[in-house]
């Protein structure tokens, strides 16, 4: 499976320049591809709301938070989206390809899966993160 140098840069921008919230990738042909991306103001629900509920995605998520010291942190998620309605075949592509993107973008703290929004509810999300 081939990574489009676009996911690359665009995870990069995320991660140095905060330019985007959260990233959606799908896969298209034999390929990553960038499919949605989210402003620096974009909320958790602007995310999840992004995700199809019939297909699988990978997405990165820029979460910040406050910590119990009083302090600004930053965490980056990646989300392995692969709601139970999406077709069989499409869970295994994306499932067989995760860890080699995953490996594509280096300075992910967090890995979750999720097969309905339940299980990357926001309070999972804060609970990932400290």
């Amino acid at each position: 499976m081939a990574v489009e140098d676009d996911c690359k840069l665009k995870f990069l921008e995320l991660k140095a320049k905060r330019n985007y919230r959260f990233i959606t990738f799908k896969i298209e042909g034999q390929q990553v591809v960038v499919d949605k991306l989210g402003s620096p103001e974009s909320s958790y629900e602007e995310f999840t709301g992004s995700l199809p509920s019939d297909e699988c995605r990978y997405a990165v998520f820029d979460f910040d938070f406050t910590t119990n010291e009083n302090c600004q942190k930053s965490k980056i998620f990646f989300i392995a989206w692969s709601p139970d309605s999406s077709k069989v075949r499409m869970k295994m592509v994306y499932a067989s390809s995760k860890d080699r993107f995953k490996r594509e973008l280096d300075g992910i703290q967090v890995e979750l899966q999720a097969t309905d929004p339940s299980e990357m509810s926001f309070d999972i999300i804060k609970e990932r993160a400290y």
